[in-house]
């Protein structure tokens, strides 16, 4: 088993979408361990707030595997894929980790950059995972969190309310 951590986002009805997508990767992948949820603006693009968290799961899959189960969660949720890189979804996952693994497969590059690009991928991943080391920077996430400049990125911490599963 190998321990994935998964980024969650979503602009589209989100407070449904990423219940939703909780309930979906617990029913594919088993239990999960889930960060605080932020709410933060949408970048490269003007659309409404994101709400976006992190999951740790653990899986036997391949890291290919595991991001073609998670396409198909997004499928199923109505992810409309368009020639922009930046719009409006009803849901977003994205495998960030893969164990201490340094993938180059295709399109698949874990870790994703995205982890020291945007707060709304460090921080959660921080929340739950701040002990465990960056495999290409040597780092653990908490170090990369304490370091980062988020002035420019709002970040704020929400609830799903009580329909959270």
């Amino acid at each position: 088993m190998v321990r994935v951590y998964v980024s969650i986002g979503s602009n589209i009805d989100p407070a449904h979408h990423v219940r939703r997508a909780l309930t979906d990767l617990r029913a594919d992948f088993g239990e999960l361990v889930v960060s605080p949820v932020y709410a933060s603006t949408a970048v490269g693009f003007d659309g409404n707030d994101f709400l976006n968290l992190v999951v740790g799961l653990d899986t036997d899959d391949t890291p290919e595997g595991v991001a073609a189960r998670l396409r198909a969660i997004e499928d199923a949720n109505g992810r409309v894929r368009g020639p922009e890189r930046y719009a409006a979804r009803t849901l977003d996952l994205d495998a960030l980790t893969y164990g201490d693994r340094i993938v180059r497969s295709g399109r698949l590059v874990l870790p994703r950059n995205e982890i020291t690009r945007y707060a709304f991928v460090l921080r959660p991943l921080a929340d739950i995972a701040g002990d465990h080391v960056h495999p290409e920077l040597g780092r653990t996430y908490a170090d990369l969190w304490a370091a980062f400049d988020a002035s420019d990125q709002s970040l704020e911490v929400v609830s799903l309310g009580s329909e959270a599963p």
